[in-house]
């Protein structure tokens, strides 16, 4: 059941009288969905008659604040985001067991359907990358005309290897107090965290953001990243520590872009590695820009996103 409160301007459901009904077009709005475990906030950006696209925040536990990033992407389709349950400006549920894959499939699911988005295209940054893939592969992605995997965690396994890899190229006295607190077992002391931070600015963040947003009233939930993945980037424990979607890439049969940054923690050279098993994949690597691709480089992921979604929709006008 959809909830549209009534200080926020509500989508509106056009109805046609031929033989064929118009799907939902929807306006600018926000609202809620209930969704399995409780209601999900969502936004559309921007609006027009083209298909649909639906953005995916990552984390797990983080929120959709950065994606507004992509509200001037198209004056000519509708472009949403939503916070998953559990952050943001959506329900916050306390019970454990919602923070799993298959119910944030069932979320989506839900959301789409709440919507009307028959016909979409997905966008996934990071773990959002991850749910759009297993969403596609685990219901078979009806109606979903592409994927933007926009940095993202294909498997946990080569993650880590990679996080491992990137560790080596740190000053030899950070990758000594990362090692041995870890040894030691004290994460929360603020030698580790001063020794994560070097890791997140190089492979992370790397730079200072162009395009900023507001979203103190919105913040996210470390419970969730906690359980699902760990107590930091490259280390994984939590519910995710098996995920691995790399024996099903080549089942993904939707037209299919990888985005990453050059000094992503999702290497390129990784990412290229999972996109030569998806038929018809393309790669597009964002220079000077690590994890944070899209507010440290707004207008060129703009630009790549752009461009992959008008070459799939000219190859499917007759």
């Amino acid at each position: 059941m959809r909830h549209v409160f009534a200080p926020l301007l509500v989508i509106l459901l056009l109805c046609s009288c031929s033989t064929d009904p118009s799907p939902k077009r929807l306006t600018i709005s926000s609202g809620f969905v209930d969704v399995p475990g409780g209601p999900v906030w969502y936004e559309v950006m921007a609006s027009g008659d083209g298909i649909p696209l639906l953005t995916i925040h990552g984390g797990p536990g983080s929120t959709s604040c950065t994606m507004q990033g992509l509200a001037t992407l198209d004056d000519n389709r509708p472009v949403i985001r939503y916070d998953q349950l559990g952050t943001g400006r959506s329900g916050r549920p306390t019970d454990p067991s919602l923070w799993n894959r298959d119910r944030f499939v069932e979320e989506l699911s839900a959301l789409r359907r709440e919507l009307g988005l028959e016909k979409v295209h997905l966008l996934g940054h990071s773990w959002g990358g991850s749910l759009a893939a297993y969403y596609v592969l685990e219901t078979g992605g009806e109606g979903v005309q592409s994927l933007i995997l926009s940095s993202p965690l294909i498997s946990t396994e080569v993650w880590i290897a990679d996080a491992t890899l990137l560790r080596k190229t740190l000053p030899l006295e950070v990758q000594r107090v990362l090692d041995e607190n870890e040894a030691a077992g004290t994460l929360d002391s603020p030698e580790y965290k001063k020794a994560t931070a070097a890791f997140y600015d190089l492979f992370v963040n790397r730079g200072e953001a162009v395009e900023r947003f507001d979203c103190t009233d919105a913040p996210g939930n470390s419970l969730i990243y906690n359980q699902m993945w760990g107590p930091t980037e490259f280390l994984s424990t939590g519910s995710l520590v098996d995920f691995d979607l790399r024996p099903r890439l080549a089942a993904i049969s939707v037209p299919t872009l990888f985005l990453t940054g050059e000094y992503d923690e999702a290497r390129p050279e990784t990412i290229a590695g999972f996109a030569s098993k998806v038929p018809n994949a393309q790669v597009e690597v964002i220079a000077g820009v690590a994890h944070a691709s899209l507010n440290r480089a707004p207008d060129v992921y703009r630009e790549h996103v752009r461009a992959f979604l008008n070459q799939v929709e000219r190859a499917d006008s007759p």
